[in-house]
């Protein structure tokens, strides 16, 4: 949810080719990042052992990660990331010292044991240095060196899309997540750490500090792993879901806990909600935590981070405008809806970010209709559109760690709610939604996956719809003129061959028309005025324009 601060303030503009985005130029350094390179492609992920020591006092960190993984192919250079200013100290193998260059943000490693086809081994990177400090969490991204308001330190990391390694040494790329993780985390005594998964042990040390280990037992997305170290207070519950007991903590500051616990209690309604709509949480072994952190929210995996300040909407506001977003804390929902959406389901490839945040933002709506009625939750979704810019395709660039533009969003999760219009199907619709996250159950995939699944189970046929929304920055124009008692429409500013049906009328708009525009001009059934204009039924992420003139 990196850029949604910067968005809630944003209104509908029509396209100019002024407002579009600049083309970005990439680098030798954004195909490094972005890429499936020859130092990683031979190697699958299988366990991380990340062992991180935390100095407050002079904002260092100490560690190693031992990265143990299934060799695909025979190889005998393997890349490995750490961004500046980290330093690696050594790097190991079967006892024996290693040596790499570095390029960068990368290291490549020169491996002098056999890597057989099959085999599993392992490597640790031992490192050191003063990580990337976050000068706007989450959305400028690394760690975080706070206070909370009674002066004790608070720290925390927050980097989507900045990635892991600006933190820890692991394979940066979105497609290869660890089986499982161990997350062992060192700070002064008076903190305590809460990371992802479970708390396994708790260990005081001879020099005034703790290690504590949490243990992920799922796959994990690597830029998900967390540190949160505080002063906090715990409190626990659980939930009877679709899998049966689902242990839920809660882990505020200990002078937030009695707020804490009267504003995290819309967690429940927001999982059943959640699960009615999109399957089982995903984590169960892991369980579900909420983490107060020094900055607005990250969807951390099993362990949401939280600082919305307890309050509803999106630090108190609405960001659609409609009132509905007032009854509910948009962080807990927002971000526990990419539980489902960039957790369950990761995208392989950062240009398809649409995968966690068209959905997570549709997940919004659908929390305001199981909350309030299918209306407010249409009104939700409809509202929420004063925040597209229509300034570039929603798809990145591919195989450079590039996003799309910040519409993958409001006007991502409005494609989602107008496809829901073209199914006209509420339980077909629910089970693509559950389709989705049972086929590719704790996987990562490609927008080019998901769009095929929704094709083949929607009943109609949406290629066109995503190429619209998705690859370029315009929202479809249904443009009519009035001629004596006929009226003519056609589709404008769309794609070759987009021909979405679209319900619309004239007149009394209490009930609309399902039309069949096309980008050659057809004639509305029903004669009209010459002072009718054509509406459409606002549901449909489309614009009505009158070309008489």
């Amino acid at each position: 949810m990196r850029r949604l601060a910067a968005c809630f303030a944003l209104v509908v503009t029509p396209l100019t080719l002024a407002a579009q985005r600049a083309p970005r130029a990439f680098t030798h350094a954004d195909t490094l990042r972005g890429s499936n390179g020859p130092g990683r492609a031979w190697w699958d992920a299988v366990f991380y052992d990340l062992h991180v020591a935390i100095s407050p006092s002079d904002s260092s960190i100490r560690g190693y990660n031992a990265i143990t993984y299934r060799v695909l192919a025979p190889a005998k250079e393997m890349q490995i990331d750490l961004q500046v200013p980290l330093e690696v100290d050594s790097i190991v193998q079967d006892r024996q010292r290693l040596q790499f260059r570095r390029d960068g943000n990368a290291f490549f490693v020169a491996l002098t044991a056999p890597q057989a086809t099959g085999a599993r081994k392992t490597v640790t990177v031992h490192y050191r240095g003063k990580p990337r400090a976050a000068s706007r969490p989450p959305w400028d991204g690394g760690f975080i060196w706070q206070r909370d308001s009674l002066g004790n330190r608070w720290i925390a990391t927050a980097n989507e899309g900045l990635g892991a390694s600006v933190w820890w040494p692991n394979k940066d790329y979105l497609a290869d997540e660890p089986d499982s993780q161990r997350i062992a985390i060192t700070v002064p005594d008076s903190m305590t750490d809460v990371s992802n998964g479970r708390l396994r042990s708790t260990k005081h040390n001879a020099d005034g500090t703790t290690t504590f280990e949490w243990f992920v037992t799922e796959p994990i997305n690597n830029y998900d792993v967390e540190v949160n170290a505080g002063r906090y207070a715990h409190f626990a519950d659980e939930y009877q879901g679709e899998r049966g007991k689902l242990t839920l903590d809660f882990w505020p500051l200990a002078y937030h806990v009695d707020t804490a616990k009267i504003q995290f209690k819309q967690v429940k309604p927001m999982l059943k909600c959640f699960e009615h709509w999109f399957g089982p949480y995903p984590w169960y072994k892991d369980g579900y935590k909420l983490i107060e952190a020094p900055h607005l929210g990250m969807e951390h995996q099993s362990g949401v981070a939280y600082g919305n300040h307890f309050k509803n909407g999106y630090s108190g506001r609405d960001l659609s405008g409609t009132g509905w977003g007032m009854k509910w804390d948009f962080i807990i929902v927002h971000e526990s809806a990419h539980e489902w959406w960039g957790n369950n389901l990761t995208d392989k490839d950062a240009a398809d970010m649409w995968i966690h945040e068209s959905f997570a933002n549709y997940a919004e709506g659908l929390f305001a209709e199981c909350q309030d009625g299918k209306q407010a939750g249409a009104e939700y979704m409809i509202g929420s559109r004063r925040n597209i810019k229509n300034d570039g395709p929603i798809i990145g660039t591919y195989g450079v760690n590039s996003e799309g533009s910040g519409d993958v969003y409001y006007k991502g999760g409005n494609m989602l709610h107008t496809i829901r219009q073209l199914i006209n199907d509420d339980e077909k619709w629910r089970g693509i939604l559950r389709g989705l996250q049972s086929t590719f159950w704790h996987q990562t995939v490609t927008g080019a996956q998901v769009q095929a699944y929704m094709n083949a189970h929607a009943g109609v046929d949406l290629t066109k719809v995503f190429q619209q929304y998705l690859t370029t920055p315009n929202i479809p124009v249904l443009e009519y003129k009035v001629a004596g008692s006929t009226l003519s429409y056609r589709w404008a500013d769309v794609v070759p061959g987009f021909a979405m049906p679209v319900r619309a009328g004239v007149g009394d708009t209490s009930s609309f028309t399902l039309l069949h525009p096309s980008e050659a001009w057809k004639a509305f059934p029903k004669p009209v005025s010459a002072t009718d204009s054509l509406k459409v039924d606002p549901n449909f992420l489309v614009n009505a324009k009158s070309v008489n003139r």
